[in-house]
C-alpha cells in the first residue's frame, strides 16, 4: 500500500509576488523605528500614571515605592549636597539672627541707660 503525496507549488513572477507576499517582517515582531518611537512613553503620560497610581504605591520600600523615587530622584539631581549646602546656611542664618538679637540687645540697654 503506498500512499501518494501530491505537492503544489505556486509560482509567482516578481511584479505579483511582491503584491502578494508581505516581505516587511511583520509576523516577527519587528517594528519600524517609528513604531518604536511612537510606543516609547512620555513624561507627560508617566506623571499621568503616577498620579493615578500615586496612593497604591507603598510609601516605604527598597523598590516600587514612594521612598523608592524620592532615593533615586535624590541621587539624580544631587540633593544631598543641595541639602548639606542648605543646612549650612541655615546655621550661619541662625548664628547671624543671634548677633542680632544681641547688638539689639545692646542698643535697648544704650536707650534705656540715658
Amino acid at each position: 500500500m503506498s500512499n501518494k503525496i501530491v505537492l503544489n507549488k505556486t509560482v509567482y513572477n516578481k511584479d505579483i509576488y511582491n503584491k502578494m507576499i508581505d516581505t516587511s517582517f511583520k509576523q516577527l515582531g519587528v517594528k519600524t523605528i517609528q513604531q518604536q518611537l511612537d510606543e516609547t512613553p512620555t513624561v507627560d503620560y508617566f506623571f499621568q500614571l503616577y498620579n493615578e497610581l500615586f496612593y497604591d504605591i507603598p510609601e516605604l520600600g527598597e523598590t516600587n515605592s514612594h521612598e523608592y523615587i524620592i532615593t533615586k530622584s535624590s541621587e539624580y539631581i544631587n540633593f544631598q549636597q543641595n541639602l548639606e549646602e542648605i543646612e549650612a546656611l541655615q546655621a550661619e542664618i541662625a548664628s547671624l539672627r543671634t548677633e542680632l538679637l544681641e547688638e539689639q540687645k545692646k542698643v535697648i540697654e544704650l536707650q534705656t541707660k540715658q
